[in-house]
């Protein structure tokens, strides 16, 4: 009986342990993330620096907030469409890269965190751009830069600065012309 006893609690264990370990655990609730989306005013500007002109369209101002505790799943970031066009008649550009600031409203760089990186416009030479830029010519870049949390709090930027490295060099288009004639028979 004493057996009967013990094989009977241990057979009543291991149901309730399959029970209650092999039934669904409830899963977690994937948290909603939306997009905040800040309105640059005015979203689209046009500038001239030197021989090269730029203008900026379609700017932005984004970030991905989980709705309901309002943390940050993705900081802002600063995009639109950037398009170059040189502006000189006698001289090729060669575009190396470029670097954003942005200003505050007492004239000073405002600051990233420290864990996010200084924002650079990079022009690379893939299909469709080209770092080159002949007299006339232009080329359309995506503009995605990290953007200060500091701007979006306080609203007090003033102005984005795209301070842009390029190289001139000389255009010119010769003639060559070869004398030649034909043998004759």
């Amino acid at each position: 009986m004493w057996r009967t006893k013990a094989s009977l609690m241990v057979v009543s264990a291991a149901v309730a342990a399959m029970t209650l370990g092999c039934s669904p655990q409830p899963s977690a609730v994937a948290a909603v993330i939306s997009e905040k989306v800040y309105t640059v005013t005015p979203d689209t500007l046009k500038v001239n620096a030197g021989i090269v002109s730029g203008e900026v369209t379609e700017m932005k101002v984004m970030e991905r907030v989980e709705e309901g505790s309002g943390r940050i799943a993705t900081p802002a970031k600063l995009s639109g469409k950037l398009v170059l066009k040189n502006v000189s008649g006698d001289q090729t550009v060669r575009l190396i890269g470029g670097k954003i600031t942005y200003i505050d409203d007492q004239g000073q760089a405002i600051k990233l965190d420290d864990s996010r990186t200084e924002p650079t416009l990079k022009i690379a030479s893939n299909y469709g751009t080209s770092e080159r830029l002949d007299p006339g010519q232009d080329a359309t870049h995506v503009l995605d830069a990290e953007f200060p949390v500091q701007a979006l709090k306080a609203k007090k930027l003033k102005e984005i600065r795209l301070a842009l490295t390029y190289t001139p060099s000389p255009y010119r288009e010769e003639m060559l012309n070869f004398a030649v004639s034909i043998g004759g028979q």
